[in-house]
């Protein structure tokens, strides 16, 4: 497979960006795309952790549903989740109704709700392990599943109480909120993105 593929409109994009209107949608528009409130970043860190072992299609066709069941990701209300809410998630369907993951949702936004009821951030936890240069992919070889700053940040966010998140999840969350940027070279979506980042990084 290649790196870059043409898309419908005959732009180059990351080559897994244009198999579906969904994926161009989320390529051009979302991924990458830096991520700075605490309710986004947690939204994306439970994505992720749910995406763990399926396509990231399946969890984006189902993100409006996942919104629907955890509160609009709403930290402080999932929060307060008990067993009652565990076990309405257990029995929707338009959920990935893993007990596991559903639980480790619920304690990452206790984990969340913590860190900024004392005065931090989960958006600028994840943001501090920004590497300090990216290097823009050009082979599929050249993507990485976890990095050492990954690996530092999912070590982190597990002494701070959340669970489920491992490096390779933790990279990509970095991926999926802009922490990096890992749109191929060439690719007609990287400069915009990357113009986005260097705006959040010099503030």
């Amino acid at each position: 497979m290649k790196a870059l593929a043409q898309g419908p409109d005959g732009r180059a994009r990351c080559a897994w960006g244009i198999s579906t209107p969904d994926y161009v949608a989320y390529h051009d528009d979302e991924w990458g795309r830096p991520i700075t409130d605490d309710r986004g970043v947690y939204e994306r860190l439970c994505l992720e952790a749910f995406q763990s072992g399926l396509s990231w299609l399946t969890i984006l066709r189902k993100r409006e549903a996942f919104r629907a069941a955890f509160a609009g990701f709403e930290f402080e209300r999932v929060a307060a989740f008990d067993g009652a809410d565990v076990a309405r998630l257990m029995a929707d369907a338009g959920i990935v109704r893993n007990r596991a993951k559903i639980e480790a949702a619920i304690a990452n936004a206790v984990a969340t709700r913590d860190l900024v009821g004392g005065d931090e951030s989960l958006a600028d936890l994840a943001w501090s392990f920004a590497p300090a240069r990216d290097r823009a992919p050009r082979r599929l070889q050249d993507l990485a599943s976890t990095t050492p700053e990954s690996t530092a940040l999912a070590k982190e966010l597990k002494r701070r109480g959340f669970r489920f998140v491992g490096p390779t999840t933790a990279y990509a969350l970095m991926q999926a909120t802009g922490i990096v940027n890992d749109h191929f070279a060439g690719c007609s979506v990287r400069d915009a993105v990357e113009a986005e980042r260097a705006s959040v990084t010099r503030d």
